[in-house]
């Protein structure tokens, strides 16, 4: 390496450093999942692939459950499945036209968008992509529980096929700016409709069809490796690479990995630890580094839902007694999540038109829980005799929640507010616990401490994490649409304005925000990011457009010297 070529690499990671520190062998298994017909074979000292170290490929890839989100589900889904619309290198949306040959609104009244889809594309057991897989997407987000930003679909009123399935005509209650969020990552109707399982077990340790330049060869859960192969069935310019490889690893063993050259790439949610050990590595390894935030924002929500919660002066104390930037520097690892606090109750801190709107609330907690008819005894408060204890929720096993909810636990206890930390497989909390359905074998969850997503329209996103609906009873109700069980008629007018564009987002935002703010049932606390570490020979590599990751350029990846 030369000296010149070596201060350019101590300077990026000095650069990332600073941005974060600131703030006996075996026979392998067989595959989980069978070779995928379409697949080149390759042999193994010809592959020309990348070898990406990850934290985790644990199952559940359905993106659109609030339960599957993860970096490993985003990459997968990018890479497998196709989508109308995808983000260009400054978040905005543009025609994915692998998939479309057109897509625009067509009717004003009813507002109509029709989209006409590739005669060419298919799924890679040889099924059109078709209207169906438009309807099956559309019934399961505007129906199924704890799914990602459905506000949009549930404005849709029909969905129409024509020419075969290959023209598909979305029909609007109202209209929408927001339609080209709609239809991302489409799933193979045909194979999961009367699958058993159907919705709930999608995509829960496999991709039983795929449609995008790679396919899955090998998705090997217990050894922690998954291994993508250039899908020839592919109907457009192939992927450069034969192979592209993730594999799990703790992150000390990763950055050993780079450093031997088995693996070419990193992409973790880094600790300050793991980013001086990086920095060590650049200084004999040349390497770039760079941020790759998520659509993905740790929140703690104080549940008006739950009856202990309802009041408001009971939701403010709770949110009062926390210590926010404890719990941002404990979530994020003093990683680079910890310069992506998020003051804003809606856009994310890595995204155009963030502005913050936090302001702490100064009203002592006790001042609070007092006027809510509780009292302080022995250090406990209580009320008519029973004690203050509250259930505190996060998905079992999905960091940084389960640490946050520890760490709010604490918080509470040291005010005199009792705490129960439940973690609960994701597909139940999402599902169930938070979906405002009652059930019998429901928990009351008073604080969870979960993500909030935005897939790309704030608007949507404001209306999915703060929106009511109608009930589907003959009463017509406004109940809650999200799992903080808010629902608010005095912000609900404001919220379908921003929804059907006949108010600017800002301005909406402008007003809801202090009421949200004021009604203490979201404290956001930082954005979740990753560290992507790139070695030389993994060429194209970068952190991709805002929110799709860096594996979504990955048909555009090259190795070099293979």
């Amino acid at each position: 390496m030369t000296r010149s070529g070596g201060t350019r690499v101590r300077a990026a990671v000095a650069v990332v450093a600073l941005f974060v520190l600131s703030a006996c062998s075996v026979t392998p298994p067989p595959p989980l999942v069978p070779s995928t017909p379409g697949m080149t074979v390759v042999p193994k000292e010809k592959l020309n692939e990348v070898v990406v170290g990850v934290d985790d490929i644990k199952g559940g890839y359905n993106p659109h459950t609030l339960a599957g989100r993860s970096t490993i589900a985003t990459a997968l889904s990018s890479l497998l499945l196709p989508s109308a619309f995808r983000a260009n290198a400054d978040g905005s949306p543009r025609m994915d036209l692998d998939l479309l040959a057109s897509a625009e609104v067509t009717k004003a009244e009813p507002y109509t968008v029709t989209y006409t889809i590739r005669r060419d594309a298919s799924w890679s057991d040889s099924a059109p992509i078709a209207a169906e897989d438009f309807v099956y997407l559309w019934e399961r987000m505007r129906e199924e529980p704890g799914v990602v930003d459905p506000a949009g679909y549930r404005l849709i009123t029909d969905i129409a096929s024509r020419e075969g399935g290959k023209v598909v005509e979305v029909v609007f209650g109202s209209p929408y700016p927001g339609w080209r969020s709609l239809f991302s990552n489409l799933l193979p109707a045909h194979v999961l409709k009367d699958a058993p399982g159907g919705w709930a077990a999608a995509l829960t340790d496999s991709f039983p069809a795929s449609a995008g330049p790679f396919a899955v060869r090998t998705l090997d859960q217990p050894r922690g490796e998954i291994v993508l192969e250039r899908n020839d069935r592919f109907w457009e310019r192939p992927a450069a690479l034969d192979r592209v490889v993730l594999r799990r690893a703790s992150q000390h063993d990763t950055i050993g990995a780079l450093r031997s050259g088995d693996d070419q790439a990193a992409l973790i949610r880094a600790e300050a630890v793991t980013l001086k050990e990086i920095e060590e590595l650049g200084r004999t390894t040349p390497l770039t580094t760079s941020v790759a935030p998520r659509g993905e924002v740790v929140q703690v929500l104080a549940r008006p839902a739950a009856p202990q919660m309802a009041d408001v002066r009971v939701r403010q104390a709770v949110l009062n007694a926390l210590n926010r930037d404890e719990l941002i520097a404990i979530g994020s690892r003093n990683g680079p999540s910890a310069q992506l606090r998020a003051d804003s109750q809606v856009v994310p801190p890595s995204k155009a038109g963030y502005l913050p709107t936090y302001q702490p609330d100064p009203t002592p907690v006790s001042q609070l829980l007092t006027e809510a008819g509780y009292t302080q005894q022995n250090g406990q408060w209580g009320r008519d005799g029973k004690q203050l204890s509250l259930t505190i929720a996060a998905p079992a096993g999905v960091e940084p929640y389960v640490t946050v909810a520890s760490q709010v636990q604490r918080q509470l206890s040291l005010s005199g507010i009792a705490g129960r930390l439940l973690t609960t497989p994701p597909n139940q909390l999402f599902g169930r616990d938070l979906s405002g359905t009652a059930t019998n074998n429901a928990e009351v969850v008073d604080i969870a401490v979960v993500p909030r997503v935005d897939t790309g329209d704030s608007a949507t996103t404001l209306a999915s994490a703060f929106g009511c609906r109608t009930s589907s009873g003959d009463s017509g109700t406004p109940i809650p649409a999200n799992p903080s069980g808010f629902c608010d008629q005095s912000v609900q007018t404001s919220i379908d304005e921003a929804l059907t564009g006949e108010v600017l987002l800002s301005d909406v935002l402008a007003r809801v925000e202090p009421v949200l703010w004021q009604q203490a049932v979201a404290l956001p606390l930082f954005q979740v990011a990753d560290l992507l570490v790139v070695l030389p020979q993994a060429r194209n590599v970068t952190a991709g457009a805002p929110f799709a990751g860096p594996l979504s350029d990955a048909a555009t990846w090259r190795r070099d010297g293979r």
